[in-house]
């Protein structure tokens, strides 16, 4: 997180189910679809991280199928996923997308050498 110039004091992951996750896109953020990966900056401005990260792992594995990766590699990329949008950046449009996966990988790379 220091290269994105965001230190880290804590960061917490949850691995979940669908349903359990689905319920905090409920509660928190009024979605009602399944998701993979839910992150909650709790830090105050200009302070190191403190965040949670909340990963369905059924989501994961059914992605890591869909997609033809290990449940290994698509449970990093979520959890790189993650930490990169407590960095700044964004997925929801198509260049954000982009920029977010090339980031992804380049971070995915960089963990499995």
């Amino acid at each position: 997180m220091t290269q994105e110039g965001r230190k880290l004091e804590t960061l917490s992951v949850v691995f979940c189910s669908d349903e359990y996750l689905l319920n905090i896109n409920l509660d928190f953020l009024k979605h009602h679809y399944y998701t993979d990966i839910i992150s909650f900056d709790l830090s105050g401005p200009a302070n190191p991280l403190q965040g949670e990260i909340y990963i369905s792992v059924d989501r994961v594995s059914d992605n890591a199928r869909t997609l033809k990766q290990t449940f290994k590699s698509e449970l990093h990329r979520v959890i790189f996923h993650g930490v990169l949008h407590f960095c700044g950046y964004g997925d929801k449009k198509p260049g954000e997308k982009k920029k977010m996966r090339a980031m992804e990988d380049f971070y995915l790379q960089k963990y499995f050498k």
